[in-house]
């Protein structure tokens, strides 16, 4: 008989992050060239000295997440391949490792730690194998080099979108690692032309699991309640804006960990004007983004949201909505024009706090980055086009001012795993009203939802559990039109938004109404809607919608409404 063998990982750090305070790294630009834009990806992993484990996406030449550039019609050629390893150690007898093969990844649906693919959140492609499909694409170490192959829409706004795995149930980890980057499609100073001639600086800001979680409060800090830790294992929200954090942050990979927020660098010349584009790619940090100079905020020239100008709505207006905070739920985008410091002053990137709910994590007051006036500042590598040619207006209507052809509603909420046990898992689910809540099965094919191409449609969204949650939905945009039940003007679009948390002495449960675009043909076929929160996604808050052709024959949902209850 063979005698047993630990296998355990043991290979380099393949996933290399800045140390603490490090001045803040600029993302390798991968452009586009004669309308084509081939990239070679690896996913890899490493297991920390804690336990925690980095993943990261490295391009051919050994840059960690790089920043793809594409111009609309450009063909995007993506070759992914898998290197992730089983980080657990396994008892395996010897000279019996495992070496069978996978089906075909446009088929496989294997959804295991180790398997993967991509997302491309926020582009109107169609959701089918080789472009943006996640329910059955799964690609596993044993298979070659994955093929993703798709052009950038010619009317695909201009703006922030990006990339990341989602794999049901294992997205939160991949993601919270680090597996994640930015993909622009170029244009903005074309919609805009207040943004033309401007240096643009990438920021991605990503959460991670403490470094210090067993540390003290910073001594800077107010007295807080005692800590308390949700049944993820994480900081509670405690709403005082202060304490332990649920999770880490960084800023382009550079570590501002609790207690003392040692923050990153940014260097800019003395009151220059640049683009910032800022992602949140957090699997469950919420940020209120703010530029303090001598502790005051500064003003932040919104020009696009979640990838879409403020003004393409048919305006024909340079549009920027000037604030001086800016709130960015996980997966969203915020695109703005912010003047650098004057000579002998430092800025500070901040977020505050986020009231997250009774049920949520602690997103509490913290530091990111210094701002740091210098003549000597790096000139950032990409610059928008100083004479850019108009872009054409779209030719449909505003979304904001086209008939629904009909109202959905739909609902968050929660519940323990086992009612008579505090302590036990919680589920998440997101119901269409009428139906019974399930959780996600990813295997089921059975969409929640089906809609016809061609349409517009209002989704009114309720919570109602005591927890933010940040609905998205894959494929499309929408207009939010009310918020708590209230009209709000908001002319433009996002693909991400926060719906209120429910306290127990409301007479109503929080909602918002979207309005929701099946116009584009990209938008037929069967996609997801869920949580951007990422352990409530993978814990089952998702759902599945069908969107025909016009001209299919009619086909009622697919899931029957449940019996009212008595």
């Amino acid at each position: 008989m063979l005698a047993a063998t630990i296998l355990a990982p043991c290979r380099a750090n393949v996933c290399e992050r800045p140390a603490a305070g490090s001045a803040v790294p600029e993302p390798e630009d991968l452009r586009s060239r004669n309308g084509v834009l081939q990239v070679d990806l690896t996913i890899r992993n490493y297991t920390e000295a804690n336990g925690s484990t980095r993943y990261c996406y490295v391009d051919a030449s050994g840059n960690q997440s790089p920043t793809l550039r594409l111009k609309p019609g450009d063909l995007l050629i993506l070759r992914l391949k898998n290197d992730l390893k089983d980080t657990a150690p396994k008892m395996v007898p010897a000279g019996h490792l495992h070496t069978s093969m996978n089906a075909d990844p446009c088929l496989s649906g294997a959804m295991t730690a180790t398997s993967t693919n991509l997302h491309f959140h926020g582009l109107t492609i169609p959701p089918v194998c080789h472009q943006d499909d996640v329910l059955k694409t799964s690609i596993s170490p044993r298979d070659p080099a994955f093929e993703y192959r798709f052009r950038i829409p010619a009317n695909q706004p201009p703006g922030l979108y990006w990339y990341h795995p989602h794999i049901h149930g294992f997205s939160k980890v991949q993601v919270l690692g680090g597996a994640s980057g930015a993909l622009i499609v170029e244009g903005i100073e074309r919609v805009n032309q207040d943004t033309a001639g401007l240096p643009e600086r990438v920021v991605i800001i990503r959460d991670q699991d403490l470094l210090n979680p067993n540390a003290p409060p910073s001594k800077s800090e107010p007295v807080i309640p005692k800590m308390l830790i949700d049944r993820d294992g994480d900081a509670a929200n405690n709403g005082t804006g202060f304490g332990k954090p649920a999770k880490d942050l960084s800023i382009n990979f550079v570590p501002v960990p609790y207690p003392d927020y040692p923050p990153a660098a940014i260097e800019m010349k003395p009151e220059e004007r640049q683009l910032w584009r800022v992602l949140n790619a957090s699997a469950i940090t919420y940020l209120n983004l703010e530029v303090l100079f001598n502790r005051k905020p500064q003003p932040l020239g919104l020009v696009a949201l979640d990838g879409v100008p403020l003004n393409q709505n048919g305006t024909s207006q340079n549009l920027i909505d000037w604030q001086t905070h800016l709130g960015v739920p996980p997966g969203a985008r915020v695109e703005f024009i912010m003047k650098g410091p004057p000579t002998g002053v430092t800025g500070l990137l901040v977020t505050r706090s986020v009231d997250t709910g009774p049920g949520g994590e602690n997103d509490p007051n913290r530091a990111i980055a210094t701002i740091i006036a210098s003549k000597d500042a790096p000139e950032l590598r990409s610059r928008l086009d100083a004479s850019p040619q108009p872009l054409a207006a779209s030719s449909l209507p505003w979304l904001g001012t086209v008939a629904p052809v009909r109202t959905r509603r739909l609902y968050f909420s929660e519940k323990l795993s086992d009612p008579n046990n505090p302590n036990s898992a919680t589920e998440f689910y997101i119901t269409v009203d009428g139906q019974t809540p399930a959780l996600f099965d990813p295997h089921s094919g059975l969409p929640d939802i089906v809609a016809k191409q061609g349409t517009v449609e209002d989704w009114i969204i309720e919570n109602r559990s005591n927890e933010l949650h940040a609905f998205h939905i894959h494929q499309l945009h929408f207009v939010l039109l009310d918020y708590l039940g209230k009209p709000v003007n908001e002319p433009f679009l996002r693909d991400t938004v926060n719906v209120p948390y429910y306290r127990d002495n409301m007479l109503v449960y929080p909602s918002v109404r979207l309005r929701m675009d099946f116009r584009d043909p990209n938008t037929a076929g069967t996609f997801l809607y869920h949580c951007h929160l990422l352990e409530h996604e993978d814990g089952g808050m998702m759902g599945l919608i069908r969107v025909e052709p016009p001209d299919a024959a009619k086909t009622p949902d697919a899931r029957a409404p449940s019996p009212p209850s008595l």
